[in-house]
């Protein structure tokens, strides 16, 4: 690897495996990783516990930010210091975050954090609008993908493991309307960015996955 500031940039809808690749891809190549999607479930959270719903005004969004402290350590997500790793997977918070991520200026605010912490450093960044609008100079750019089926059996399998309740068709139900709204949306719709690799993922081990983006990496390292 050379000695330039490695920025990959990772998209996809939900449930196509950008999390689990991204921060593996982190440990290979030692830089950081940032799940932004775990920021906006985090502020979804925060919103609701601070009474302000799913659809804050613009004056009501600078007031919470204001006091939202986020922190990723130790494989952790702290929200003012307090560890909501658990608690930004539930169904509750699957139904908030698609509207509150939805606000145009939720997303404006989020990314300026998003581009301060990437500022002048390696990482891995995944979520729905990183190659066009959060990373948009990063060399590495992916699109992760997969068939409904296979990222509703993904979070059902994933849920399953830490206890959360929710059955597969509701799971499959949920993605659906996650697609539609993410992808309609006004503000940085999801889409494929046009200088973005796009790897389908249905039937890929994440070894495979990484490995694909791993590759790519080092032959472009080495131009």
């Amino acid at each position: 690897m050379s000695e330039r500031f490695v920025q990959i940039a990772i998209d996809g809808p939900a449930g196509a495996g950008k999390s689990t690749v991204a921060r593996k891809l982190s440990e290979r190549l030692g830089i950081l990783y940032l799940d932004t999607g775990a920021m906006y479930r985090a502020f979804a959270l925060f919103c609701l516990r601070e009474g302000a719903g799913t659809a804050p005004g613009d004056d009501e969004i600078d007031r919470l930010f204001s006091r939202f402290g986020l922190e990723f350590t130790d494989g952790k997500i702290l929200l003012n210091g307090e560890d909501i790793s658990s608690e930004i997977r539930t169904p509750e918070i699957d139904r908030a975050v698609s509207p509150v991520s939805a606000i145009a200026h939720v997303r404006e605010r989020m990314v300026e954090l998003q581009k301060r912490i990437a500022s002048d450093r390696g990482i891995v960044m995944e979520g729905r609008d990183i190659c066009a609008v959060v990373l948009p100079d990063a060399r590495y750019k992916f699109y992760l993908d997969a068939s409904v089926e296979e990222r509703a059996r993904r979070r059902f399998e994933q849920n399953a493991a830490a206890g959360r309740p929710g059955t597969l068709e509701e799971i499959k139900e949920d993605i659906i309307r996650r697609d539609r709204a993410d992808s309609t949306r006004e503000a940085a719709p999801l889409k494929v960015s046009e200088d973005a690799e796009v790897i389908d993922t249905t039937g890929l081990s994440l070894e495979e996955v990484v490995e694909k983006i791993v590759s790519a990496v080092e032959e472009g390292e080495k131009e």
